[in-house]
């Protein structure tokens, strides 16, 4: 099998599991509870929470853990509407945002908030001049993704940042599939709030984080018990938290040779597609781009097919969000920067991790020439094409 899906899930690191066993087995005590054997897990929740504050130059006290990025991305919006409601009624955000982002704004739309998307280029780049436009007196939350997981385009978010906090505007950012990918620094990118999950750093599915800045006036999400400073009830998945942790702890330490491998293997595979596969496309950014992105559209091929087959010969990948799987309709993010539908529903999407070796991408780019040729062959308006060149 060569796993090429890793903006989906990736695999749990050996020493990540091994950190959290503990909390199953020995440590299984409520965090809440103050004899010994809850104790040790509030000692390793604190611990857990200064390792991802110190990863992203937050303080401790700014870190909240969540079930992961969905619950994050929720809780930013609809709290952060909810504070505001003084103010006024309106939110700024993308088209290429991901679901857990547009959902809850048609959440919020319905509730009597205004939300304006905004377009982007070709490459999935937002125009920051165009959000300055489109900033209001009633406009009382910015959110806009880091770096996007479908096309890879990192955006200018340091920019964005400095907009919204000079007209003292709410900006949220969806750093789940860049958090241990690419450097982050909350000072630096001028956020009030960002969202990440572990599960897309080695890390356990379940869990994630809500990082709000010191003096960010946003209620809680979850009512019920006093954890997480009062702002997310519940009892905290300790285990999950603790692999959380070890997750980011280990991408921290390998961030600058991962990012190099990927790198090269993910411009090796986009050479070889480009000078093999004609009528194709690359998606995003060609170097505002996560390290180990590489998604294609191929004209006369449906992507859906294209991962059937990759993935009865050992190749797994995707033809977009692992969140939208079973849609049939063309990904909102294609559509977004200017694909057809025929484009937008031949895509495909590879993203690699440091597991990755050259032998296997030139197995999984030998094998997609040969798949986009058979499927081609069977497609009617591929010969139609052929014959009117």
């Amino acid at each position: 099998m060569i796993y090429l899906d890793n903006a989906a899930t990736t695999r749990t690191a050996p020493e990540v599991v091994e950190a959290m066993l503990p909390f199953y087995t020995e440590h299984y005590g409520n965090p809440s509870a103050i004899y010994s054997l809850g104790s040790a897990g509030k000692k390793a929740v604190n611990e857990a929470r200064r390792t991802i504050a110190a990863a992203i130059g937050a303080k401790q006290e700014e870190i909240y853990f969540t079930s992961g990025g969905t619950e994050a991305d929720n809780w930013a919006l609809k709290a952060a509407a909810e504070s505001c409601l003084a103010k006024g009624r309106h939110i700024i955000t993308t088209k290429i945002e991901h679901h857990a982002i547009l959902h809850t704004c048609q959440y919020l739309e319905e509730r009597g908030y205004e939300v304006t998307c905004l377009d982007v280029d070709r490459e999935g780049l937002v125009d920051v001049e165009r959000l300055k436009a489109a900033i209001r007196p009633d406009t009382i939350l910015i959110s806009v993704m880091l770096a996007n997981n479908e096309i890879g385009t990192i955006e200018p978010i340091e920019e964005i940042g400095a907009v919204a906090r000079e007209k003292g505007i709410l900006f949220h950012t969806d750093a789940v599939q860049a958090l241990g990918q690419i450097p982050l620094d909350v000072e630096a990118l001028k956020v009030d709030m960002l969202s990440a999950s572990a599960h897309k750093l080695n890390g356990p599915k379940g869990v994630g984080m809500l990082y709000i800045r010191s003096g960010t006036k946003i209620g809680s999400f979850l009512h019920g018990g006093a954890q997480e400073r009062k702002r997310r009830a519940g009892t905290e998945n300790v285990p999950g938290i603790v692999g959380f942790a070890a997750a980011v702890r280990r991408a921290m330490e390998r961030m600058e040779e991962k990012a190099e491998k990927e790198r090269a293997l993910r411009d090796y595979l986009i050479k070889r597609i480009q000078e093999e596969i004609p009528y194709c496309r690359l998606n995003g950014h060609r170097e505002k781009r996560l390290p180990g992105n590489v998604n294609f559209s191929f004209r006369f091929v449906e992507g859906e097919a294209l991962v059937l087959t990759l993935g009865l010969k050992g190749i797994c990948a995707s033809s977009g969000s692992a969140c939208t799987s079973g849609e049939t309709d063309p990904s909102h993010v294609l559509r977004a920067i200017g694909l057809e539908d025929e484009e937008a529903e031949g895509s495909l999407r590879m993203t690699l991790s440091e597991e990755n070796t050259r032998e296997e991408i030139d197995l999984a780019a030998d094998c997609l020439r040969e798949t986009v040729g058979k499927l081609r062959k069977m497609n009617y308006r591929y010969e139609a094409f052929l014959k009117e060149r």
